[in-house]
């Protein structure tokens, strides 16, 4: 590949950010963002869902599906994404989306 002024920065760039989130209080804030858009990804996808009252089983099939793959990876050896940040971002992702979920439906009383 060449060495293009692009390619300069989008490597600082990316060194950059990696080096940032080697610090544990930004790594934690960054997990507790993904932990809080999971929970809004939850309410959005139930009250989208519900608007339109003929999609709640394939939408909570495909949030199980999902959450099952997420787990499936995040927990094998296979993939080892327990050590990266991506990894822990989408497990928190996951966790803020099932919570979402589980406090509408506390909420709605079903």
């Amino acid at each position: 590949m060449q060495r293009t002024r692009l390619n300069t920065l989008l490597d600082r760039l990316g060194a950059g950010i990696q080096e940032q989130l080697k610090n544990p209080w930004r790594r934690l804030a960054t997990l507790g963002i993904a932990f809080l858009f999971g929970v809004f990804l939850g309410l959005a996808i139930s009250s989208s869902a519900g608007q339109l009252g003929y999609l709640d089983i394939v939408a909570s099939s495909i949030v199980a599906i999902v959450a099952e793959v997420i787990s499936a990876m995040f927990y094998s050896d296979r993939w080892q994404l327990r050590q990266t940040l991506f990894g822990e971002m989408l497990n928190a992702l996951k966790f803020g989306l099932l919570y979402g979920l589980l406090l509408v439906a506390f909420l709605l009383g079903s």
